[in-house]
């Protein structure tokens, strides 16, 4: 079978690609290991929602058009609103199509799946960036007594047993999981590394209508000091709850949530904790005030702060004065691990020679390192809000633009 483009995997950003190839009439297919949405439906815990506001779902030539406009979707929802978008743009979608293989051949790509092999003249992977959950090797060195599942895995509270739990990341993930467990009624310890503070409101606004309107969220990746930094930045401590509350680590021990530093190392069955956190916590809080900064300094500029609340900082987080270095893990108080320290994408039916040392896709701006080969959906990809639903419109018009070019030139010989 052949086709002249090629999108793998049917979200929200392969499915944004599909919209702009249609608009240049670019014949292509999206293949889809499983349903449209697959990963919302089978990866997600059964409590979650989105962390933006529903009016921030702004896809191409589709937005949110209901009665509740700063909401939040929860998954069944979140489902619905992209298998709508795939039927409003007649995505040409193939379900329950695994992509086994992707090859460089003379004039473009072969891509074999277990339906049939393909050949296509450019190819884009939106396959994600949440395939494969990050369980650091210490977890091999865990008591054979305690449970161990990945954030992957979790769905709610009643599948955990009886007793403490360990939660070990403090992003968006952690933070909820800890909150959620906490008030099922299990004591909870988080091991806390790097992440980013952040209230839901300020000033009367979402954070993210902050972000929006002043700028932030369209910060590009080739106007910044650092790029491969930011592309490894910790999502946010967000949740999208209907209360709109903030859920930081102050939250967490207001809830009787037990803080320690980053989980370091396991030996003769106890868990080894940093001794820097105090030093992440203050620096997450610089972080957030040096975002609130960025916003009161756009709302001064742009004559708009006698419309919205006065500017405020937020009480730092609270840490022990001595926070436990260790824990044992064999006398019963932490019975269950939770593994919550992000993911990576998984590109093992990738054969072409675009990965780094770490796994990840060489790419300039989506523009991957093999002719004709483009990305969609990761962190920064293009700009700071690229593994949003609302960054795959603006990605997706700028890397389809790239991939009409390279159709229009002939496909060259790989960079590589």
């Amino acid at each position: 079978m052949r086709v002249t483009t090629i999108v793998i995997g049917a979200g929200h950003a392969g499915l944004a690609m599909s919209h702009c190839l249609t608009a240049r009439s670019i014949d292509h297919v999206v293949l889809e290991r499983g349903e449209v949405a697959n990963s919302w439906r089978t990866e997600r815990w059964d409590s979650l929602r989105l962390l933006t506001p529903n009016w921030l779902s702004r896809l191409p030539g589709y937005h949110y058009e209901g009665a509740d406009p700063d909401g939040f979707r929860d998954m069944p929802e979140t489902i619905d609103f992209i298998v709508r978008y795939a039927a409003a743009i007649s995505a040409p979608v193939r379900t329950h199509t695994s992509v086994t293989s992707v090859l460089r051949t003379d004039d473009g790509y072969e891509v074999v799946t277990d339906q049939g092999t393909w050949r296509c003249r450019t190819v884009v992977l939106a396959s994600g960036a949440c395939n494969v959950p990050c369980v650091p090797p210490v977890a091999e060195a865990l008591p054979s007594g305690v449970r161990t599942l990945t954030s992957m895995e979790y769905r709610n509270p009643d599948m955990l047993g009886p007793g403490g739990v360990l939660v070990v990341g403090a992003s968006a993930t952690g933070t909820q999981l800890a909150e959620e467990i906490q008030r099922s009624g299990r004591q909870v310890t988080i091991a806390v590394g790097e992440h980013i503070r952040a209230p839901r409101v300020y000033r009367g606004r979402d954070i993210k209508w902050w972000m929006d309107v002043a700028g932030v969220l369209d910060d590009r990746y080739d106007e910044i000091d650092d790029v491969n930094r930011a592309r490894n930045v910790p999502s946010l401590q967000l949740a999208g709850s209907t209360d709109r509350r903030t859920v930081d680590l102050n939250r967490l021990t207001g809830l009787g949530v037990r803080l320690v530093g980053r989980l370091a190392a396991i030996a003769d069955g106890r868990a080894q904790f940093s001794g820097s956190l105090r030093n992440q916590c203050e620096l997450s809080d610089l972080k957030m005030n040096r975002l609130l900064d960025r916003i009161d300094a756009w709302a001064t500029e742009h004559g708009i702060d006698g419309k919205v609340g006065p500017p405020h900082r937020f009480e730092p987080t609270r840490v022990d004065a001595v926070p436990p270095l260790g824990i044992p893990l064999r006398g019963g108080e932490i019975r269950t691990v939770l593994w919550a320290a992000g993911y990576r994408p998984d590109y093992s039916w990738l054969h072409v020679p675009v990965l780094d040392r770490k796994g990840r896709v060489r790419h300039d701006g989506g523009v991957v390192h093999s002719t004709g080969m483009y990305l969609m959906g990761l962190p920064f990809l293009r700009r700071r809000k690229s593994s949003l639903i609302d960054g795959a419109a603006a990605d997706a018009h700028d890397l389809c633009k790239h991939l009409a070019g390279c159709l229009d030139h002939g496909t060259a010989r790989s960079r590589d």
